[in-house]
């Protein structure tokens, strides 16, 4: 790595943040960003890939809409410092933990390419820049995400000195949000396809529904319910002004949701099987 320092006029020496997202601004398409704060625009990065020196790998919180979120910041020694930032949840994320906990030293340079997905999902592949050999590990779902985290952080020279290194890591897999506690439990009792609910948090621009503000929360569960209920009925508006009924107007009284959904679906079946 050329350590030459350049003389005259320059920068000062600040890390450029690149943000990982899909998306288009003014015609150009991108799969990461730097934000000016200044003007409060995102600016596309139309190179699809970094390569530099692997230097640090650090867990912070950022608040989102009043909530901590858990972010992954990969740093990254090249022409100037790079911070890779994504939440840590991410398929990004995941994928550079995936192919980064194969690589044993981190003396070479690496390759970090991001690779647009369907929708606006963006995956991680990760080269070794001499050899141009993609590094990868297959999927599991039993990973063990904070232990990969740690172990790199390891063979990189430590952690971040802003965050204890075992207490911290112990948020990676972290206690489910109310809120999705909340639509996970009605997606299952309806059985309503875990695909279009990810579609529907995509076209709100978030990827979990603890980023929605209540009331769309209630939106995209009053959809699911009225999904279900669809061949249950043969008039639709008693389907709409029973959930009111027996849903709504049911918590908004105190009672439990996911009890009032039961017991509205029950009435459902109950006058369908009378109908049949």
């Amino acid at each position: 790595m050329n350590t030459e320092i350049q003389l005259g006029l320059c920068n000062p020496p600040e890390p450029v943040y690149l943000y990982v997202n899909q998306g288009e601004v003014n015609g150009e398409c991108y799969v990461w960003y730097k934000f000016d704060i200044n003007q409060d625009k995102k600016i596309p990065v139309t190179q699809r890939a970094l390569a530099g020196y692997l230097s640090e790998l650090r867990l912070i919180t950022k608040e989102f809409q009043g909530k901590d979120n858990i972010k992954l910041e990969i740093v990254v020694s090249a022409d100037e410092l790079y911070v890779i930032r994504t939440s840590v949840e991410t398929n990004f994320a995941k994928s550079f933990l995936l192919a980064a906990s194969c690589i044993q030293s981190f003396e070479k340079p690496l390759i970090i390419a991001a690779t647009a997905g369907e929708k606006n999902t963006v995956f991680c592949n990760l080269y070794d820049a001499a050899t141009k050999t993609r590094i990868k590990r297959e999927w599991s779902k039993d990973i063990d995400w904070a232990s990969i985290i740690h172990d790199i952080q390891c063979l990189l020279g430590g952690t971040s000195s802003t965050i204890p290194p075992t207490p911290k890591l112990s948020v990676v897999p972290q206690a489910i949000h109310p809120q999705d506690l909340r639509v996970r439990n009605i997606r299952i009792l309806l059985d309503y396809p875990v695909d279009l609910v990810k579609e529907w948090l995509q076209f709100k621009d978030v990827d979990r529904p603890s980023l929605l503000p209540e009331e769309k929360i209630d939106e995209l569960i009053r959809m699911m319910c009225l999904a279900w209920a669809s061949d249950k009925c043969k008039h639709p508006n008693h389907a709409e002004s029973s959930y009111q009924k027996q849903v709504v107007d049911a918590v908004a009284n105190g009672g439990d949701e996911l009890t009032a959904i039961k017991t509205w679906m029950q009435h459902l079946q109950t006058v369908k099987a009378g109908v049949v």
